[in-house]
């Protein structure tokens, strides 16, 4: 009997992993959280996944609520008697609220990922299905806390420094710990003076102008040229949706000599209408080739309908084909949002004054010895937050226009 085709084994492999992890994991974030030095304790997680591993493996309940609220209070009681009392060190004993909320994290965090993993494993010999099955929801658990941790880790850091101020930043640049006893208007001192000595607004105003003109424009062309490559029938059209994309094999700081000779001759250089020009012939491409796609697997016979029923074209466009395209135009939407609103290359070359600098260019002028790093952080974060909250926002429509138009088209 092959021992790695016991369901047993992957409860054993299971609750080791994922114990282990999480407990360094937790401990980590105290140590930079609470500037305290805590002892890792992996013995006692080790073998306290183990148990855990092997109980979701023999534990099947009906109800999932209990399930996982018994298994969580176990792997804490667990935990807190495989360390004798101190599941982070000795240190950490005195603050005993501290040191509760902790272990409940780490408890659930720990036991909601073994009882994931082992899924529907049991203790007896398995098929090759459910071994690959395991092994398949364990290398995805283990990607998907890799990948949250390399885009989390950058942006605490971004967050953690704008709330510093200069004075603990030159003692110790390593402290990444956030100090919550000082005031609200200490605190956030940075984004306050951000606001009213750099004028950051303006700043904000002028990216999101920009964005939101640079979304309308693309739009508005996109929308009958996706249309018309994907439905109708016309010379060299084949031609045309192969080589839609072809602008982005020209690198973008090849087309700003000219454009920079170009626009400065007609006055258009130092303007935030010269970017809404530029950025859209960018943008719209990229756009059209997305809502091509998405186009050509609405029924033909939705178009029949409307010629008979004596639409023209520009009528089906707007009666039939965007109503039908909305997650798809929402998806073109936001791409093209966040190009304009992060675009730097161009802005730097175009823009010299001040009061039109997009936040892009701002944030660059603001990288200068005279200016503190905690107010070059808060910058940072002013300008990604709204574009964070846009994509979550907008996450559902994403996705769906993003694979939608994939097999036909």
């Amino acid at each position: 009997m092959a021992f790695w085709r016991l369901g047993i084994t992957g409860g054993f492999l299971a609750g080791a992993i994922w114990a282990s992890l999480w407990q360094l994991l937790v401990c980590v974030a105290l140590i930079i959280g609470s500037d305290v030095q805590i002892e890792l304790q992996m013995g006692p997680a080790f073998i306290t996944g183990i148990i855990m591993g092997v109980f979701a493996t023999l534990y099947k309940p009906n109800n999932a609520k209990i399930y996982f609220l018994v298994g969580i209070l176990l792997y804490a009681l667990l935990l807190f008697l495989c360390s004798f009392g101190a599941p982070f060190g000795s240190l950490l004993t005195d603050n005993y609220w501290c040191m509760i909320v902790s272990l409940i994290i780490i408890s659930s965090l720990s036991f909601i990922s073994i009882s994931l993993t082992v899924g529907s494993l049991n203790a007896g010999m398995v098929t090759k299905y459910f071994i690959e099955a395991f092994y398949s929801r364990l290398m995805w658990g283990l990607g998907l806390v890799f990948f949250i941790l390399i885009v989390s880790i950058p942006f605490y850091v971004m967050v953690l420094t704008s709330l510093k101020n200069q004075q603990s930043l030159l003692r110790n640049p390593l402290d990444l710990s956030i100090d919550f006893s000082v005031a609200p208007e200490k605190l956030f001192n940075s984004y306050i003076e951000l606001f009213v000595k750099y004028d950051f607004l303006t700043l904000l105003l002028n990216s999101a102008f920009v964005s939101v003109v640079t979304v309308f424009i693309t739009l508005l062309f996109s929308i009958p040229g996706a249309y018309a490559v994907a439905k109708l029938r016309f010379p060299a059209r084949q031609w045309l949706s192969s080589s839609i994309l072809l602008i982005y094999l020209i690198p973008a700081i090849i087309l700003v000599i000219p454009l920079y000779s170009v626009f400065s001759q007609l006055g258009l250089r130092n303007s935030l209408f010269g970017l809404c020009i530029v950025y859209p012939a960018t943008t719209i491409p990229v756009a059209l080739y997305m809502l091509k796609g998405y186009f050509s697997g609405l029924p033909s016979e939705l178009d029949d309908a409307g010629l008979m029923d004596g639409l023209t074209r520009w009528q089906i466009i707007l009666k039939i084909s965007i109503p039908l395209s909305v997650p798809a135009i929402a998806s073109v939407a936001l791409y093209v949002f966040m190009i304009a609103w992060n675009e730097f290359l161009f802005a730097f070359m175009f823009l010299d004054d001040v009061k039109i600098f997009t936040l892009s260019r701002g944030i660059v002028s603001l990288d200068s010895t005279e200016v503190p790093r905690q107010h070059l952080m808060a910058a940072a974060v002013v300008a990604t937050v709204p574009v964070l909250f846009i994509f979550l926002w907008f996450e559902k429509f994403l996705v769906s226009g993003l694979t939608s138009g994939s097999v036909k088209g």
